[in-house]
């Protein structure tokens, strides 16, 4: 039986929603299979066992170490960009899900940009701005502010008038050293997801489509109110251009596991909006759900993703 270390929480605004994903994780684990070690990183900092003792990070490196995989499940910063896998790395621990730099680069907005235009793959037209620049920012039309490396959608404003523009920028950098300004793209929501089986092959299932009025926010994506729709009704031009779109970008950042690609599809095609290497993991989130339209079900679905790492 193999012995699985999932790992929740963690020093972000995402905290509350790696917990749901890391308990769900451990609770779906097939149990005749795998032997489920919970460790969780309060908001603190603080590692805790499963029994909610506090053991420090030299605590839970031995932990780990009698670990045959880790699967980290710890979203935004200080986690999914590559922080846990460097732990991982450093440790000599196989663990599910990307790399070290495929994590930082996708974490990074501005970097995901840049490797998505180079392969020709159309994001929204914006820049960076910083807390020296951002007094020097000027309104001229209808934008989307948001932190280059933060998730879940947090800090993230969409501004229709001047008057609101400094505080969306204080709100995006409250939670990081750079925000993007990006124009406002008019389309459909589309999530693709990416998994990288442990043959080696990609598998894309069915896209989703998220329909909401206006900016999925936090609050949308976590009060209930969420409409998703899997599978997203597609033509075969539309389908087939998300998935080669999703499949380049998933490549060209190395990711490994499963990855969740988020797109605008407008009347000229796929717009990359982001890219999210540790996406929500409960049964109900949005990348368990398109699997599942694929006809693999949850737990298969976790499974792989550990034989993957393993």
């Amino acid at each position: 039986m193999k012995r699985v270390a999932v790992i929740g929480g963690g020093q972000n605004g995402e905290h509350d929603v790696s917990l749901a994903s890391a308990a769900s994780v451990a609770a779906a684990l097939d149990v005749t299979a795998y032997d489920v070690v919970a460790l969780t990183i309060e908001s603190n900092g603080t590692w805790r066992d499963r029994g909610g003792r506090p053991i420090g990070l030299s605590g839970a490196a031995c932990v780990l170490r009698s670990c045959d995989v880790v699967f980290p499940v710890v979203h935004g910063p200080r986690g999914e960009d590559g922080t846990l896998a460097a732990l991982c790395e450093l440790a000599g621990l196989p663990y599910v899900g990307s790399g070290v730099g495929a994590g930082a680069l996708a974490m990074d907005k501005w970097a995901t940009k840049l490797v998505a235009n180079a392969l020709g793959i159309a994001t929204a037209p914006g820049h960076l701005v910083t807390r020296a620049t951002a007094a020097h920012e000027r309104w001229t039309h209808p934008v989307v502010v948001k932190p280059v490396a933060a998730g879940s959608s947090l800090g993230v404003s969409l501004v229709a008038e001047s008057d609101a523009l400094p505080a969306a920028l204080d709100a995006a950098l409250a939670l990081d050293t750079r925000a993007l300004v990006e124009d406002v793209v008019l389309g459909r929501e589309i999530d693709v997801a990416v998994l990288r089986r442990a043959d080696g092959s990609l598998f894309v299932p069915p896209a989703l489509e998220i329909v909401t009025d206006g900016l999925f926010d936090h609050e949308q994506k976590y009060g209930g109110h969420a409409d998703f729709r899997v599978p997203a009704p597609l033509g075969g031009v539309d389908a087939k251009a998300l998935l080669d779109a999703a499949a380049a970008t998933y490549d060209a950042l190395s990711c490994s596991g499963v990855a969740r690609v988020d797109f605008f599809l407008t009347d000229d095609g796929p717009v990359l909006n982001e890219v999210n290497t540790v996406p929500g993991m409960t049964e109900h989130s949005q990348v368990p759900r398109m699997f599942a339209a694929a006809g693999m079900s949850y737990a298969d679905l976790l499974d792989e993703l550990v034989r993957g790492a393993l």
